[in-house]
């Protein structure tokens, strides 16, 4: 049986395919095999998404993972940054939350909060 994967690793986007000898075509540099040898070990993912404030003119804030996290891990990580409230001025880069699902990955700021007096 062959699995099909489109390498997001680059702009360029390969079809790749890989058969049941685990032969892997269509990449067209190291990176799209690496990809697909990743996909099918253990997939990850950069969350992106973000974060309540407590601030009426801004009452969102980007935030995103600073290392990839576990692919299956991603709707359990939601849940707990969508009980996140922020109520204190941030900067990017920020962490949010500190080794979420004991990845060793923490969720950062993208965008500073900015708190009205």
């Amino acid at each position: 049986m062959k699995k099909e994967f489109i390498c997001i690793v680059c702009p360029r986007g390969c079809h790749v395919s890989v058969d049941d000898e685990m032969n892997i075509t269509g990449n067209q540099c190291p990176r799209g095999k690496t990809y697909v040898e990743n996909e099918l070990i253990a997939p990850t993912r950069i969350l992106t998404t973000t974060v309540r404030t407590s601030f009426e003119d801004q009452p969102r804030i980007s935030c995103k993972t600073d290392k990839p996290i576990p692919k299956e891990l991603i709707f359990e990580a939601m849940k707990i940054i969508n009980h996140i409230m922020i109520d204190k001025d941030i900067s990017i880069g920020d962490i949010i939350i500190e080794n979420i699902l004991d990845t060793n990955v923490n969720i950062i700021a993208t965008k500073p909060s900015r708190k009205k007096e």
